[in-house]
């Protein structure tokens, strides 16, 4: 008889946003004629950049043309796409082989794939909240997991704590849902930290493009020894609109290696094996944001989308609600007023201002009592929501 993988009997159901459809949907029907003012998706609202349209047009017309035809492609990408992000990194003193970039389909599926890289028997260390697929992709695989608490005391961005023993490090800056950043400072511990136990760090910066203040690195190589710890997993759906198109890249440095084998070479040998690649279409719409017009641009959506973190966090410094993020991230972590539960934010946002975020307490037990909003919505409505806030709590204090 075939045995499934019982791993997945452990996982937790994921009633997180299952329950936030559901309630909308329920306070819709009983009033239809209020609006709902959505900051709690984490999706995109404005569309690529006209840089990227033209780059996908043409390379559609290339697959029209025999002399332009392209089928099969490289599986670890294209190397005029790789070529195009090592010259990216080196503008931040980062310097990059191609063959040590990997085009991907986006980071949510390379944060799951990368485990193939690891034995089971490793420990996956999660800094919570935390985005839920860490969790549960290591659950999946039957793996142990410590839950590394974050705090308001330390901004959410932890320092290591040496009498923890990991394998494998998560962390990810810009941090979703909490809009922390790490410091130079920290990183370096952490990647301290991560060579003397020979652990392998995850670094998550699918929202690095978001990041204004110049002392905060984008990159975890940008620290001195990172080379040798870690793998940096990036993504193009928050930075260039890619949420539906779908593109994301990974970087293994040669320098990586356990028990005298190559990560990158694994990583190389995986892709070879277990992919055809991404779409020649989607590479050429994704090299596009890499040129001068194309960064241009998508700054200026970005921009759209900062503007929106100011005018929520304006609100929330009027009214003296304490959080995290806003500045260097497209989250916003608010600390729910008066002791509330998130779930009990929740409602009472929804039932008297028609206002939703995301309930914190669905990215870990510890975000409970806790609160996230995105920056991603219309301008004119996340105007609204934040004047709708400021009278609401405002008459709490």
């Amino acid at each position: 008889m075939l045995t499934p993988n019982m791993n997945y009997a452990a996982l937790k159901d994921s009633y997180l946003f299952y329950n936030i459809s559901k309630k909308i949907s329920a306070y819709s029907k009983m009033y239809s004629f209020k609006h709902i003012y959505k900051l709690g998706i984490g999706d995109v609202s404005l569309p690529l950049c006209s840089a990227v349209i033209s780059a996908l047009h043409s390379a559609v017309d290339d697959m029209a043309k025999k002399e332009t035809f392209q089928g099969y492609v490289d599986e670890k990408g294209e190397l005029f796409l790789r070529e195009a992000i090592a010259k990216h990194y080196k503008k931040r003193d980062v310097m990059l082989e191609s063959d040590e970039i990997f085009i991907s389909s986006g980071a949510s599926d390379e944060l799951g794939d990368i485990l193939d890289l690891f034995d089971k028997s490793s420990t996956a260390l999660v800094i919570e909240p935390a985005y839920p697929a860490y969790v549960d992709a290591n659950i999946i695989e039957g793996r142990d997991i410590i839950h590394y608490y974050a705090s308001e005391k330390d901004m959410f961005a932890p320092y290591p704590d040496k009498s923890l023993k990991a394998d494998i490090i998560y962390i990810c800056s810009p941090n979703n849902p909490t809009g922390a950043v790490f410091t130079r400072e920290k990183l370096k511990a952490w990647v301290d930290y991560a060579n003397n136990n020979d652990s392998v760090i995850l670094f998550d910066a699918a929202y690095e493009a978001f990041i204004e203040d110049g002392d905060i690195p984008h990159s975890i190589f940008e620290i001195e020894g990172a080379k040798a710890c870690a793998i940096e997993i990036c993504s193009l759906s928050k930075t260039a609109g890619f949420t539906g198109t779908r593109l994301g890249y990974t970087v293994i440095p040669k320098e990586l290696k356990r028990n005298g084998m190559s990560l990158n070479a694994m990583w190389v040998r995986n892709r070879t094996t277990k992919t055809n690649g991404v779409s020649y279409i989607i590479q050429k719409g994704a090299a596009a944001v890499f040129t001068d017009e194309g960064q241009r641009q998508i700054m200026e959506n970005i921009q759209v989308y900062k503007n929106n973190a100011r005018v929520l966090t304006d609100a929330l410094d009027k009214i003296g609600i304490w959080y995290s993020g806003g500045k260097n991230a497209p989250y916003i972590w608010m600390k729910c007023p008066d002791n509330m539960s998130s779930w009990e934010f929740f409602d009472y946002l929804l039932d008297s201002i028609q206002v939703v975020g995301t309930p914190g307490v669905g990215f870990g037990e510890n975000g409970d009592g806790y609160f996230r909003f995105t920056t991603f919505g219309d301008p004119e409505e996340t105007k609204i929501a934040a004047e709708k806030l400021m009278q609401l709590l405002g008459e709490r204090k």
